[in-house]
């Protein structure tokens, strides 16, 4: 009797260790399927343009967090998946105003927040410089000064917040957004910084041991998923399941091993209101 009490002891001591709460799904009501899937499919944007957050795998299919959070939410829907590819974050921006995709994975920005709706961010990025190893430029706050001129991604979130927040120094954009088409332009006309997501700064910088990453950063970028806003349609219950999944997502741990899976590293966003 005595092992046995000590036992029930035990196990009642420790039970709460193990007994984590489980985090609940929100069911998906035929309201919900006539928001997110229009057409049956979930048609999911995945912008290539930030490796961070999605890469091409060998069998040209889209991996990654984005690939992994949109497969995940059509399971759920009980619908198959459609992957819509894009080179750049504008571009994803401008598919949304053409009606080509139902779920995206964008930064917040006010710009697009007038013809997007973005749920809480998932994954929060650093945007960056990256200068010549011996340029006079040492912090972020050395960048925005008269003569400096710096490159950045057609349309990307650092390009709208540089462009609304930089007061003295010339900001450049690159014909195209997305990848390393800022690195390029820096390069070719020896401009004096590169802006753009810290891990692809770092990723050249690391081959590259004439260019330096500042260690500071002018903008922290939250990447959220989205739906594009249709008039007169404000689809309130696919916007709140929306907003739901993501917080399960980030909760559950599946944005972390998304983002160890593809190997990326990155900041998960808190949970909204914290």
């Amino acid at each position: 009797m005595r092992v046995l009490r000590w036992m029930v002891l035990f196990m009642t001591a420790a039970a709460p260790a193990f007994a984590q709460p489980a985090v609940q799904s929100v069911q998906a009501s035929p309201e919900v399927l006539r928001d997110l899937v229009p057409t049956g499919k979930l048609r999911a944007a995945i912008n290539y343009g930030n490796s961070v957050l999605a890469q091409k795998g060998p069998d040209g299919a889209p991996h990654g967090v984005s690939a992994d959070l949109a497969a995940e939410l059509a399971k759920r829907l009980g619908v198959a998946v459609d992957y819509v590819p894009y080179d750049a974050a504008g571009k994803v921006f401008e598919g949304a105003r053409a009606g080509a995709w139902d779920v995206g994975f964008i930064a917040i920005e006010p710009v697009r927040a007038q013809e997007i709706i973005f749920t809480a961010p998932y994954v929060i990025i650093e945007g960056t410089y990256m200068v010549p190893v011996h340029s006079p430029l040492k912090t972020v706050d050395d960048v925005d000064k008269d003569g400096i001129r710096m490159s950045v991604g057609l349309g990307s979130a650092y390009d709208l917040y540089l462009t609304r927040t930089v007061k003295h120094a010339t900001v450049l954009r690159a014909d195209v957004g997305g990848g390393s088409a800022m690195i390029r332009k820096f390069l070719d006309e020896k401009l004096d910084a590169a802006a753009g997501v810290r891990q692809q700064l770092d990723a050249y910088a690391k081959d590259h041991p004439e260019m330096r990453v500042m260690s500071g950063h002018f903008q922290e970028i939250q990447q959220a998923m989205a739906m594009p806003r249709i008039a007169d349609r404000p689809r309130t219950a696919g916007v709140a399941y929306l907003k739901a999944f993501v917080e399960e997502m980030k909760a559950s741990g599946f944005v972390a091993e998304a983002l160890k899976r593809s190997g990326q590293v990155a900041d998960v966003a808190p949970s909204a209101g914290k």
